[in-house]
């Protein structure tokens, strides 16, 4: 299986057609398509939890605080850095 046929059904846009033709998005980085799992998580995120990090001592403010240190922590992970900053 190809890759774009393997991760083409996680980006829901890409389910479009333009003028006939399946949707090819080629732009800067700055607007790049998110895959589902993305959006839902985003989704979630500011249906429960939006709030100022570091910045609140509200029940929001810490929940939100704590999901962005744990992003940090599994991007750390993931890319194998030595530290998060």
């Amino acid at each position: 299986m190809r890759l774009d046929e393997k991760t083409r059904p996680d980006f829901a846009i890409l389910a479009r057609t333009i003028n006939g033709h399946p949707l090819v998005y080629l732009d800067s980085a700055a607007s790049s398509q998110k895959p589902r799992s993305v959006v839902e998580a985003m989704s979630q995120y500011y249906e429960r939890s939006h709030a100022n990090v570091h910045r609140s001592i509200h029940t929001l403010g810490e929940e939100a605080t704590e999901l962005y240190e744990a992003a940090r922590d599994r991007v750390q992970r993931f890319i194998g850095a030595a530290r998060r900053e």
